[in-house]
């Protein structure tokens, strides 16, 4: 299961925000947090703020596991730049650059959980295995959803 959460429009320059995002690209969720929250930079803290939206993103519309999430992705794109003017020598005027980023993060599970809508149980599955399945009362729900995914496919 993924779980995606977007920041647009963020003012500040995308290459200041990529410092702190390389940081924590690929680490587990409250490990992230942790290195994020002791980085000395102002990007910190839009960074943080959106790592915390998805994380409550996965716990109130999935029912995942704090503990069970890392970053899977995590990428900072330029968003549109205001362009402002400065005045210089000889009655000059340059442009002031005023960028913005767009940061996207998607959370990934370490083990990776199941859904079956039927009786609304969560079955764990293996992250590496996705055949096996942990004996529970349902188990004969999920031979027969996986039959119906043979057949389609």
């Amino acid at each position: 299961m993924e779980v995606k959460a977007k920041a647009r429009f963020i003012r500040m320059s995308p290459q200041k925000v990529r410092l702190v995002v390389d940081l924590i690209r690929g680490k587990k969720v409250s490990q992230a947090l942790d290195i994020a929250e002791f980085s000395n930079k102002w990007a910190k803290r839009p960074v943080i703020k959106l790592l915390q939206s998805a994380i409550a993103n996965a716990k109130h519309n999935f029912n995942l596991e704090e503990s069970n999430l890392f970053i899977k992705e995590i990428r900072v794109d330029g968003g549109p730049m205001l362009k402002r003017w400065t005045p210089k020598a000889h009655g000059r005027a340059t442009t002031v650059r005023k960028r913005t980023s767009h940061i996207e993060i998607v959370l990934g599970e370490t083990v990776e959980t199941k859904k079956i809508d039927d009786k609304k149980k969560v079955v764990k599955t293996e992250a590496n295995d996705k055949k096996t399945v942990k004996d529970t009362p349902t188990n004969k729900i999920v031979k027969k959803v996986k039959k119906e995914e043979i057949i389609k496919k």
